[in-house]
């Protein structure tokens, strides 16, 4: 039996200690804190007889993501180019099944229930888009200025969008095409082709909202139409499409400079809707006030700007762009989170990453950092290897 060599005892060694990015790792662990605090004071009276109800199940999930960040930190990204089609064969899988074993709450059929957690399959599919849609990208780069080229991709993800968005969870559809563009736009695409992407979306949304309704033909439901439009006109009727939207604007107006604690009477007295998930920032707004979601923001900055970071680091295409589609996913949701809380986009029912309640977002958003601290050791490791 040969001895190792002492330059491979070396490489194991860095591979068993593989350095993470302390900014990105500081932006995770502020922003999950700053999920079970707003968690902890949103929901304390939701549940009679249980105030920790929400934090404790939130705190369940925090714990585990970040057990599952630091073991896929660990592993080498690289060997998912190699997995594409079963790991694009998992997403639609995992998607399909929801219809088959997804149980039905408020008219939509999103998740399936597995005792602590309620599996949404939508959540992961983000993920496993990216992976699998990135190693479709780099087997074809050598003809990425053909137009069948964008056509494969696009067709690629209009396939788990759709069935997405029939669920109905339009929000996790156009998180899927937003990460599809990013992918794109970092491989190089040319900009003729993002054009002709541009116009088509443009007519599908003229289609969807106005020609199909005039004809009879309902492609998305009344209660989607409704809160896609209302954020245009908040006002025309507040106590239905524009309650939510008015709701959230008022508890936001009233945290002022520092917040109002304790009377935060918004959030504690229910009037702001699902104050625990889609509308969490509105409860940061509220309770901590200008202060505290300019925190949270400046946390989302840092967040965003060592995952850019970490794109121009990757040691090779496939990494930066696996880290272009994380980027865009989390940048994507940030903004329409935030943007429909402050009246200047529609409610999609995207959650704010990190912040907001539910089990399938905190783990496959910080199972996604993993794979970017993945993607940072591998290149300090290259950079260390070649002595820079």
């Amino acid at each position: 039996m040969s001895a190792t060599s002492p330059v491979t005892d070396f490489r194991e060694r860095r591979m068993r200690l593989l350095p993470l990015d302390p900014l990105l790792l500081l932006a995770t662990l502020g922003l999950t804190a700053a999920s079970l605090y707003t968690v902890a004071t949103a929901t304390q009276d939701d549940i009679p007889g249980d105030p920790n109800y929400y934090l404790t199940r939130q705190a369940g999930y925090v714990g585990v993501g970040l057990l599952l960040m630091l073991l896929i930190s660990r592993f080498d990204y690289s060997r998912l180019r190699e997995w594409k089609l079963g790991v694009y064969g998992l997403m639609i899988a995992a998607i399909l099944l929801v219809y088959g074993l997804g149980f039905s709450a408020r008219g939509s059929k999103r998740a399936i229930e597995f005792g602590f957690i309620n599996f949404q399959a939508s959540e992961l599919g983000k993920l496993l888009l990216i992976v699998s849609l990135a190693a479709f990208v780099v087997d074809r780069m050598r003809r990425l200025d053909d137009r069948e080229t964008t056509s494969r991709i696009m067709l690629l993800t209009l396939i788990p969008a759709m069935l997405v968005i029939g669920q109905p969870d339009l929000g996790s559809g156009l998180v899927y095409l937003a990460v599809a563009i990013a992918i794109l736009f970092v491989a190089g695409t040319k900009w003729t082709h993002f054009a002709a992407l541009g116009a088509i979306a443009l007519a599908a949304v003229v289609i969807v909202l106005v020609a199909a309704p005039a004809v009879g033909i309902e492609v998305l439901k009344p209660y989607q139409v409704d809160r896609l439009t209302a954020f245009l006109n908040p006002t025309d009727n507040p106590k239905e499409e524009g309650y939510q939207i008015n709701q959230s604007l008022t508890a936001i107006g009233s945290g002022g400079k520092t917040g109002r604690g304790d009377q935060a009477t918004q959030t504690r007295l229910d009037f702001l809707p699902e104050h625990h998930t889609d509308f969490i920032f509105s409860v940061v707004g509220e309770e901590l006030g200008f202060v505290g979601a300019a925190i949270v923001l400046s946390l989302f900055a840092l967040l965003i700007w060592r995952a850019l970071r970490i794109l121009t680091m990757s040691k090779n295409l496939y990494g930066a762009l696996i880290a272009g589609g994380i980027t865009a996913m989390l940048m994507f949701q940030v903004f329409v989170n935030v943007g429909m809380t402050i009246g200047i986009m529609p409610i999609t029912g995207v959650p704010l990453p990190l912040v907001s309640y539910g089990g399938s977002s905190v783990l496959v958003t910080l199972m996604a950092l993993g794979v970017m601290q993945s993607i940072y050791a591998r290149a300090r490791e290259t950079a260390t290897a070649k002595g820079l």
